[in-house]
């Protein structure tokens, strides 16, 4: 589906005035510690013109991004968002865009590195946005798409002691009452299906991470921070290919010629 074709995604979900995106983050510093360490050994070693962060929220990666990139663009449906990204991020060097992610406003091949981080929770079909995000990016250009992985270890042995198969479709985790009221899709998607449909518009996997892999509550109360980072960057690239995580970050290149 190409991106002109593709429907408008509802994203008034971003703009409740009573949700403050940042304040999500209070108490969950060893996920974004997980990441950044994620997104940093993903990058080292390239410098890019010009970075998209689709989807980035308030732009607690865009300024990551910085590091490897001469230019970025923090692209959002979120207006709130945007506002938010100018407080905590004064005088930043990273623009701001307000866009879906099926609707990016630039040129065919313009941009050589587009991230799409804590995006496919909410999206239970994203082909269009993949579509679209292939689009953008020149030949030979790269992407960090991260997965909520629907897989990993801990739901694994879960559907063991139970009898389940794990599904390849989109797992909806909200509650029966969250359904009921209507609130944003909230999905895990399988690795290896996210992979095909990455493949079906020309990207493919050059690296593989497992992050964020001592999440539990437990583990996070029984060891300090300093800790549980230290095994994360000893363990994000051997349990990559394991899908081990609750969180897979995929560095993705495009092809030369798109199907």
């Amino acid at each position: 589906m190409s991106a002109g074709t593709a429907k408008v995604r509802r994203s008034d979900f971003y703009n409740d005035p009573a949700f403050n995106y940042a304040e999500f983050w209070v108490g969950r510093d060893y996920e974004h510690q997980a990441e950044v360490i994620a997104l940093r050994r993903l990058l080292r070693g390239h410098r890019f013109c010009h970075a998209v962060d689709i989807g980035g929220g308030y732009g607690r990666l865009s300024a990551i991004l910085s590091e490897f990139a001469d230019r970025v663009t923090l692209a959002d449906p979120s207006r709130q968002q945007l506002d938010l990204s100018a407080q905590i991020f004064p005088g930043s060097r990273f623009e701001r865009l307000l866009a879906d992610a099926m609707h990016l406003q630039f040129p065919d091949h313009s941009v050589d590195l587009a991230t799409l981080i804590r995006v496919l929770h909410h999206l239970p079909d994203p082909e269009p946005e993949f579509a679209e995000l292939s689009r953008i990016l020149r030949p030979d250009g790269y992407a960090v798409i991260e997965v909520a992985n629907s897989v990993h270890m801990g739901r694994r042995v879960d559907g063991f002691l139970h009898g389940r198969r794990a599904s390849r479709a989109p797992v909806d985790i909200r509650s029966d009452d969250s359904r009921r009221r209507g609130t944003a899709p909230y999905v895990n998607h399988h690795p290896r299906t996210v992979t095909s449909q990455l493949a079906a518009v020309g990207l493919r996997v050059h690296q593989v991470l497992s992050v964020s892999n001592l999440r539990h509550p437990l583990a996070k109360a029984a060891l300090p921070q300093s800790a549980l980072l230290a095994v994360e960057k000893v363990a994000q690239r051997p349990l990559g290919r394991l899908y081990f995580g609750p969180s897979v970050f995929f560095l993705l290149r495009k092809t030369a010629v798109s199907p």
